[in-house]
């Protein structure tokens, strides 16, 4: 598909591969060493890593320049992260060039749900076929599902796309957001958006965090999976149970407490590598 080219960008603080391999986004593709297709909702953007710049090639600029929070300043974060402490600057410094995406809340909902005690290939899996079955065609394939076609399915509809125990989640949710005011959620507090979104079917603490994280944007939050609690017990422990572990890093680091569990994140999972 031949796509404008929307924008060019410095790679210095956009790594493509680590903002989207780094577990915040499933609907995305690796074209190549150096090129990602990435959906969100209808609209469809492929991104080239050249040299020094990072192209975007989309015909919706104003919202992927949002979406890749272009506007923010990365560099001033990981000036102020590094400065923490030094197992900070080495976490900031390897993954600098992460940038927390402006995502579609709705769509965060539905795929943290899918998320849970779930792997990113099959969650992947997962989101491609129901986007597949349910959502509206575009020139560049299918859109991500509107709340009502979720709602009018079938719960047997998501099994049989892998969608295992969750599928009646889906649904639920879906049924549930359909008299919802989203707006509303994005105007509370943390705690009080926590507390509304984890009344939500398939809806924990885990997945609440990633939906606060991703879909509306709260720096003051910090998932904890496996890689997490590693991290805490390697470099931080203070003797805290794992169900407390969110809230000391949440303390710790305050409102960069969700970009420093994406740095902290990253560095485990490559430091585990070597």
């Amino acid at each position: 598909m031949d796509l404008p080219l929307a924008f060019t960008y410095d790679s210095d603080y956009f790594n493509v591969r680590d903002t989207l391999e780094c577990g915040q986004i499933f609907r995305y593709k690796k074209l190549s060493d150096d090129r990602y297709a990435v959906f969100s909702r209808d609209k469809y953007a492929e991104v080239v890593t050249k040299d020094k710049t990072v192209e975007v090639y989309a015909r919706d600029k104003q919202y992927f320049w949002r979406f890749f929070d272009l506007d923010c300043d990365y560099a001033a974060k990981v000036r102020r992260i590094s400065a923490l402490s030094p197992i900070m600057q080495r976490a900031a410094s390897c993954g600098k060039g992460i940038r927390i995406l402006n995502q579609d809340l709705t769509e965060m909902i539905f795929s943290f749900i899918i998320s849970a005690n779930n792997n990113i290939k099959r969650i992947q899996l997962i989101i491609e076929r129901i986007c597949n079955a349910l959502g509206e065609p575009t020139e560049n394939g299918r859109a991500f599902p509107t709340v009502d076609s979720i709602a009018a399915s079938p719960v047997e509809l998501f099994a049989s796309l892998g969608a295992g125990y969750r599928d009646k989640y889906l649904v639920a949710t879906a049924r549930k957001l359909q008299g919802y005011d989203l707006s509303a959620l994005s105007a509370l507090d943390s705690p009080s958006a926590r507390k509304e979104l984890l009344a939500f079917a398939g809806v924990g603490p885990k997945v609440a965090d990633c939906i606060l994280l991703f879909g509306l944007k709260r720096g003051d939050v910090f998932p904890v999976d496996t890689w997490l609690k590693k991290v805490y017990h390697n470099y931080f422990e203070q003797g805290h149970k794992d169900s407390e572990i969110s809230t000391f890093f949440c303390n710790l680091f305050g409102e960069d407490a969700g970009l420093c569990q994406q740095y902290l994140f990253y560095f485990e999972r490559i430091h585990h590598k070597e």
